[in-house]
């Protein structure tokens, strides 16, 4: 696509300037800029943010993430999903219910149902690999996952994963993680777990 250009007197010589389609910043001040290849102003000529790094962010727009919604980032402590960034122990598919636990300090890895002590706290909605910083999520709906039978949903002995319904071998974990309500949607809200005998 052909960039528009304009013309300015540069100290009395009528000069060509290419209008710029994303700003270098404070370089560019006072430049007349130009649509982009989409057809508007890229998000650093309007100075959008899609997350907000806090008050070092102070008079940007916000802007939509690769998800089409607003980051929880730009919202204030107490409004949005109920997250926390934990360091993860063993690598993470999105959708996976998780486990919170000390290795250190806060690791988190897969829930499993097989024996006590890896009951669900939350799950991640992104893949993440081993060491890497899992965002997970304590409560809200699960939509990283496919496959879920509409109804209640358990810990599944398959580590990470839930299933419609409950184990049944000793020393499982029987644990309700909330309720399907479709094949992709999970509104997570674990209840505490009981050990079979």
């Amino acid at each position: 696509m052909a960039t528009n250009k304009y013309l300015t007197n540069n100290a009395g010589a009528i000069t060509e300037v290419l209008a710029p389609t994303t700003s270098q910043g404070s370089g560019d001040s006072g430049k007349i800029p130009a649509l982009n290849s989409d057809g508007v102003l890229a998000a650093s000529i309007v100075n959008s943010k899609s997350t907000s790094a806090g008050a070092g962010d102070v008079g940007k727009l916000p802007s939509l993430d690769a998800t089409g919604r607003l980051d929880s980032s730009f919202m204030p402590v107490g409004l949005g999903a109920d997250t926390q960034v934990i360091t993860a122990s063993e690598a993470l598919a999105a959708g996976d219910y998780v486990n919170v636990w000390n290795s250190t300090g806060a690791k988190v890895r897969k829930a499993d149902a097989t024996n006590a002590g890896k009951e669900a706290h939350g799950f991640v909605l992104a893949s993440v690999l081993s060491s890497g910083a899992a965002t997970v999520y304590f409560e809200g709906t699960n939509t990283s996952i496919t496959g879920a039978t509409p109804g209640v949903v358990y810990l599944s002995t398959t580590a990470g994963l839930g299933a419609a319904t409950a184990p049944t071998g000793s020393t499982n974990v029987v644990q309700r993680l909330g309720f399907a309500a479709s094949s992709s949607a999970v509104n997570f809200h674990a209840h505490d777990p009981i050990i079979l005998a």
